[in-house]
């Protein structure tokens, strides 16, 4: 099914608002809490979801630059000097007052736009153990845009698995099956490592975050 340019802009719009609400809801001791995101904790992951919001592009480049080109030091440079410099509730602000922001990565349009803000604000809730769940609509959206090069990108094992949906109908890939919710095999293709538990099947364990560990 295609999906217009407005349509997925009042998708991202919807989750950003959700996402504040989340955010705002959250206790002190979560912030500080890990994320799914490797190194980074709650706070660094709603300060680099806020990035382009709150910095202008020419900022960006220049944080670019001074990364040598490097787009992942940038970012992480970004998202923990803004972590200590803003309050959760500035964060959490930053998500609700731009729900109708144009931002979108370089590359991908705005559905790469809802994959940002699904994705990290699942690094959020998936590792905090909240039940949020994500709609079909906004799922579908994404999980279309699942290819074989996009899977390498975010350095997901997805070499001879195939991951399959138990809550919709979706799979993708052929080989060991990896059986989960969609939004968890979402996160699996964007190279996270889950909480034991989440995902089943003989290739799950590839999948799994061993505790302590990242």
């Amino acid at each position: 099914m295609a999906h217009t340019t407005d349509h997925v802009k009042a998708l991202i719009a919807a989750e950003r608002r959700e996402l504040a609400a989340v955010l705002h809801a959250l206790r002190p001791e979560q912030w500080e809490a890990p994320s799914l995101c490797t190194g980074w904790r709650v706070r660094e992951v709603a300060a680099h979801m806020s990035t382009g919001f709150r910095h202008p592009t020419r900022k960006v480049l220049w944080e670019l630059v001074k990364s040598a080109g490097r787009v992942n030091a940038m970012a992480d440079r970004l998202a923990r000097a803004d972590a200590t410099a803003l309050t959760p509730g500035e964060l959490a602000d930053a998500m609700a007052d731009n729900a109708h922001h144009p931002w979108k990565p370089p590359v991908g349009g705005y559905e790469n736009a809802l994959g940002h803000d699904v994705v990290h604000g699942l690094d959020i809730t998936t590792a905090l153990g909240l039940d949020r769940r994500i709609p079909e609509e906004r799922l579908r959206v994404l999980l279309a845009g699942v290819t074989r090069t996009s899977a390498r990108f975010f350095g997901a094992p997805l070499h001879g698995i195939r991951l399959q949906a138990d809550d919709l109908d979706w799979t993708f890939g052929t080989g060991t099956p990896v059986t989960g919710n969609a939004q968890d095999l979402l996160l699996a293709a964007f190279g996270r490592k889950l909480p034991p538990g989440r995902l089943s099947g003989p290739g799950g364990g590839r999948f799994v975050r061993v505790p302590g560990v990242g």
